[in-house]
């Protein structure tokens, strides 16, 4: 448990203040390592999914974006059943494709075939790649998935191919269905815009999917003291959102605005109700700079307190269980947990420490969680995050991961 001191007012009096409550992962995958010689190269771990097998849930696979490495699948015991790469780039000069984030659509029918499908934001060719799970499960080995993408799949948010590698490209990725209408939620790279995307049946049984509707979130502000403020950011780059949730039993899209906080935006299969924004970062409003000789933003004033309590930015990683809605503060490594209805209220918030032989959790991006009896070690569920630095780390590369924790010990600390 971490522990803050702070002054009392009574002199040579010192009072604690506890820290987030500490769940410790079950178990976590292997690490890795963001490298040109690595197996695979270049794999920084980014976003997991989570499938539960139908008829045998300790066949569950787990499912995880490495970036340029491409995919990875997990069994329960966080075991690599096989990776597979991100599609090479077209030509010399055009990007290589890079996977950030996964979510999954089970039971979907498409083509007239009922059909278990992952989807993968490709940033760096600008498509949704679609992945079909082997009924088999974890059993399948590394044939539990095989790529069933729609060879004509066009860009989500580029108008040319020329376009895509200005890299303003699908980004975050969330799947749902609302009604019975499967849908993929993307967000794109450097913009504040939002994508509603349909599943459609390509050639030879592939998966496809066709834009619908968009709707682009704000990207400055209305300060209650009548002043307008705008997140600090490279020249041309608006205040991008990456991580997203889709709450299917209310037709919800919850979607993050990494410098901004949380919105919540009503869902139909034909697009977008009106966005309303149910939690600020802390530096919310805070004034700031970018320093081009640096490329980084600092503070240009001071803090006019605008900004909310539970945030620390980037507001990341999303996901649904039970009655909570869980959200990544990744900017000091906490996990912050809301009411799933009820104008989100807050309702508390904990850690990923170390222990039983695994690393803890740091600056994480995404996070999912299912409630499904998974066995003994997960009997009210999985909850899989991104670790941003598995220790020990391989000199200065981007070590990264995924952990597992029992979603009953998050319920534990919750309740």
């Amino acid at each position: 448990m971490r522990i803050l001191l702070i002054a009392a007012l009574a002199p040579l009096l010192i009072a604690s203040a506890p820290g987030p409550d500490q769940v410790v992962p079950v178990t976590q995958t292997r690490a890795f390592v963001d490298d040109a010689t690595g197996t695979p190269a270049n794999a920084d771990a980014d976003d997991p999914a989570i499938w539960v097998h139908p008829r045998s849930a300790r066949q569950s696979v787990v499912l995880g974006t490495l970036k340029e490495g491409g995919l990875a699948a997990f069994d329960l015991a966080g075991r690599t059943l096989g990776t597979y790469p991100a599609p090479a780039a077209p030509t010399p000069d055009a990007k290589p494709g890079r996977y950030n984030n996964v979510d999954v659509l089970g039971r979907t029918t498409v083509g007239g075939r009922t059909r278990d499908l992952a989807f993968v934001s490709d940033r760096g060719r600008d498509r949704i790649r679609v992945y079909e799970l082997d009924a088999r499960g974890a059993a399948a080995g590394a044939a539990v998935v095989r790529d069933v993408t729609d060879p004509g799949a066009r860009p989500v948010f580029s108008a040319s191919e020329e376009d895509v590698d200005e890299q303003r490209t699908a980004y975050g990725l969330a799947t749902g269905f609302v009604g019975r209408t499967p849908v993929v939620v993307a967000n794109r790279r450097n913009e504040t815009r939002v994508a509603l995307l349909h599943v459609a049946p390509g050639p030879a049984g592939s998966v496809g999917t066709t834009v619908v509707s968009t709707v682009d979130l704000p990207s400055s502000f209305r300060l209650p003291d009548g002043g307008t403020w705008t997140p600090c950011g490279e020249p041309g780059e608006r205040p991008q959102l990456e991580g997203m949730v889709v709450d299917s039993e209310h037709r919800v899209l919850y979607a993050a605005q990494e410098d901004v906080g949380i919105w919540r935006i009503p869902l139909r299969a034909t697009g977008f109700g009106t966005p309303v924004l149910v939690d600020k970062v802390r530096s919310f409003g805070v004034p700031q700079a970018y320093d081009p000789e640096t490329e980084e933003c600092s503070t240009s004033g001071a803090d006019p307190g605008f900004g909310g309590r539970h945030l620390t930015a980037d507001a990341e990683g999303l996901t649904i269980g039970d009655d909570y809605l869980i959200a990544s503060s990744q900017g000091d490594s906490r996990f912050v947990a809301y009411e799933r209805t009820d104008g989100n209220e807050y309702v508390g918030e904990f850690v990923v420490g170390a222990g039983r032989g695994n690393d803890s959790v740091e600056h994480s991006d995404g996070a999912h969680v299912v409630t499904a009896d998974l066995g003994p070690d997960y009997p009210e569920g999985l909850l899989v995050v991104h670790d941003g630095e598995r220790t020990p780390a391989a000199g200065d590369l981007a070590t990264t991961g995924f952990a597992y924790v029992s979603w009953e010990d998050v319920l534990d600390e919750l309740d």
